[in-house]
């Protein structure tokens, strides 16, 4: 990743979690790079197994030992999302990766699940001048995450947290919660 001076001032902007226009010629370039990245491991051959690891290597900003991404797959740079060993992240799934988002080891990630750091700002005159901005989601070790759940900015979710398929998380997760709804909501806590 290049030094911070040598970065444009919008993705300086973006990196520091501040409004930043997306327009910015050096985040085109790396939405266009991640695009292309994608675009290969999206159509990629099912039998290509060491292919699509090594384009999901690439893509991503760290990967682990005996993770694994099944196509397709969506983000909007890949460099900053950082995932743990042993995961498993399944068709469908949506990283929208303006903000850091970091995936401990042991998490499952369920179909279509969409974890997303853009909250656009509330101010319509704001929104219309197209400013952005990011805020992070973690989600720590061994974290099952169900078919078709949203994570929204700045969310933390717990070790062994549960969130259910098609829970809207808004808010943090405790460790060893199971959450479900919209908004999800704690239905129990397991301790194992």
């Amino acid at each position: 990743m290049p030094t911070i001076a040598l970065m444009s001032e919008q993705k300086q902007r973006m990196i520091a979690g501040e409004l930043y226009m997306a327009d910015d010629p050096e985040l085109q370039e790396d939405a266009l790079r991640a695009k292309a990245v994608m675009h290969e491991l999206n159509t990629l051959h099912p039998a290509e197994k060491a292919r699509r690891n090594a384009l999901v290597a690439e893509l991503l900003g760290e990967v682990g030992e005996g993770s694994t991404v099944l196509p397709p797959f969506h983000c909007d740079y890949g460099q900053y999302i950082s995932m743990g060993s042993g995961c498993f992240v399944n068709h469908g799934a949506v990283m929208l990766d303006v903000a850091r988002i970091t995936i401990g080891d042991a998490v499952l990630i369920g179909p279509n699940v969409q974890l997303l750091t853009p909250p656009h700002p509330l101010d319509p005159a704001v929104r219309r001048e197209g400013w952005e901005g990011g805020a992070p989601i973690d989600i720590e070790d061994n974290v099952w995450i169900g078919g078709g759940a949203i994570v929204l900015p700045g969310v933390r979710i717990g070790e062994n947290a549960v969130v259910g398929a098609g829970a809207v998380v808004t808010k943090d997760v405790p460790r060893n919660a199971v959450v479900v709804g919209n908004p999800a909501r704690v239905v129990r806590i397991v301790e194992g």
